[in-house]
This record gives structure tokens, C-alpha cells and sequence, in this order.
């Protein structure tokens, strides 16, 4: 056990935090809510650039760590579908979830089949994460109507369309191996 593994763990911890200050019926809780989330996703970035910068990566943390993020992103995303009972939002959200669905599920058995470097994260997945982040802080962080979480629904559209942008060239890159299977 190691700094970023705790780091991790304590992601996992946050989820159901998050949920709970979710439903608090305070004006605060959205603020409270927002901010959860941000510190989950500085201790994701954090974890990793500590894992890196003291050689302490660990194959507990290499499993935990995308799990743990994947999890808090689809809570969220959950969250805030029942709050804007929009199929404006839902829409996005869905799209998002289903590609991390894919995605590990593909990642999986690409390293079953010793492949793994084939679909590593790319420069296209992090500019994803990072618009999904601001988006959900944004959505998080306001009630619906305002203008902040206009914003916030254009920037999880954009998520959305790189989400989409990445799943191809993931299955892209994978295709050759899916196809010798058939």
C-alpha cells in the first residue's frame, strides 16, 4: 500500500459521499457536491503523476485506478440525468457510460490476448476526460437553467463527441485481433 494507492481508495470512498451530499436538501449541497468531485479528480490526476514520479505504479493500482474513476464518472452522470430529467443531458451521459463499458471490456481482452499497447490511453482520451471533468463539475455545481449548466451540457456534448472520436480509433486499433477471432 502506497500513497497512490490510497489516493485510489479514497476515490472510492468519495462515491458514496457524492451521492449522499447529492441529495441533501440544501442550497449548499451543490457546491458541496461540486467540490467532492473536483478533489476526486485532482486525487486522479495526482495519484498517477505520483505512482509515475516515484516509481511506486503497483498492478493493485493499475486495476484500481480506472475502475475507480470510471465508477465516480458514471455515478455522477447518473446523478445528474435524474436532476435534469432531460433527454438533452441523458443523451450525452449514456454515450459517455457505453464507451467506458466498450472500452474496458475491450481493453480487457486485448490484454488477455497480450495486446494492451494497442489501445493505450491517447492524447484524444485525456482532452475527453478533461472536458467530462469540467462538464460534470459545471452540471454538478448548478441547479438546472442556469447558464453555468448550459455550459456545462455543451461541454459534456463535446465530451460525448470525443468519447465517440476515441471508441473508434480504440476499435480501430483493436480491429485486426477482433476480426482473427470471428
Amino acid at each position: 500500500m502506497n500513497i497512490p494507492n490510497l489516493l485510489t481508495l479514497a476515490r472510492i470512498v468519495f462515491i458514496p459521499l457524492l451521492v449522499i451530499l447529492f441529495y441533501l436538501p440544501f442550497a449548499w449541497s451543490y457546491t458541496v457536491t461540486a467540490a467532492l468531485f473536483a478533489l476526486a479528480a485532482v486525487t486522479d490526476w495526482l495519484d498517477g503523476f505520483l505512482a509515475r514520479r516515484w516509481d511506486q505504479s503497483t498492478p493493485f493500482g493499475a486495476f484500481l485506478d480506472p475502475v475507480a474513476d470510471k465508477v465516480m464518472v458514471a455515478v455522477a452522470l447518473a446523478l445528474l440525468i435524474e436532476r435534469f430529467d432531460s433527454v438533452l443531458l441523458t443523451l450525452p451521459a449514456l454515450v459517455i457510460i457505453g464507451r467506458e463499458i466498450v472500452i474496458s471490456a475491450l481493453r480487457e481482452w486485448m490484454a488477455e490476448m497480450g495486446k494492451r499497447a494497442s489501445v493505450a490511453v491517447s492524447w484524444i482520451g485525456k482532452i475527453k476526460t478533461t472536458l467530462q471533468m469540467v462538464a460534470l463539475l459545471l452540471l454538478l455545481a448548478t441547479p438546472p437553467g442556469t447558464g453555468i449548466a448550459d455550459i456545462g451540457t455543451v461541454t459534456l456534448y463535446l465530451a460525448a463527441l470525443l468519447t465517440l472520436w476515441s471508441m473508434l480509433q480504440y476499435l480501430r486499433a483493436a480491429w485486426p485481433e477482433l476480426t482473427r477471432s470471428l
